[in-house]
């Protein structure tokens, strides 16, 4: 394992504390691959469903009124066409429903239906105990570090983005 840590060391410029933040960068990168892939596999094989499917049951479930497609893609981060194609399978699948906005026709709300909102939330228990066994090896000290060292981190992005903007 040294050899490799020397390699990697000597591919991202050489000295250990030398291109800090792309290490940072590409320890973040692999971990959050890891803990998706694996979170996708075993919404896979136990509920027969996708990461997609569940991050939008899981939008709507904390707005129990619904959201705008609209809004569900900014909460998402995604857009309008990645969410299109999900809501419409939820909506087949009897999970989520549609309608129309009374103001503004071409305004859609999406909410959970009342089966939508029970496969969420037995896939949700599941899915918590899941995090819970990959960050078990993190003491709760160590956990709460992190999360806030995270949140200075998000903090740092958002102030870039708002530099660039003005710029």
């Amino acid at each position: 394992m040294a050899t490799n840590e020397a390699e990697m060391q000597e591919k991202l410029g050489g000295a250990p504390q030398s291109k800090q933040a792309l290490r940072l960068w590409l320890r973040l990168l692999t971990c959050t691959t890891l803990i998706e892939n694996r979170i996708r596999n075993q919404l896979r094989a136990e509920f027969d469903t996708t990461l997609p499917r569940f991050d939008v049951l899981a939008a709507l479930d904390r707005y129990p009124d619904g959201l705008t497609m609209g809004e569900l893609s900014r909460c998402l981060m995604v857009s309008n066409g990645n969410v299109t194609g999900v809501v419409n399978r939820l909506v087949t699948d009897g999970l989520v429903s549609r309608t129309a906005s009374p103001a503004d026709r071409r305004t859609h709300f999406v909410r959970l239906t009342d089966k939508g909102q029970e496969d969420f939330r037995r896939m949700a228990e599941v899915h918590h105990g899941w995090v819970e066994s990959m960050f078990s090896g993190i003491d709760a000290a160590d956990a709460d570090q992190l999360y806030n060292e995270l949140e200075r981190l998000k903090r740092s992005v958002f102030a870039f983005d708002e530099k660039s903007e003005t710029s």
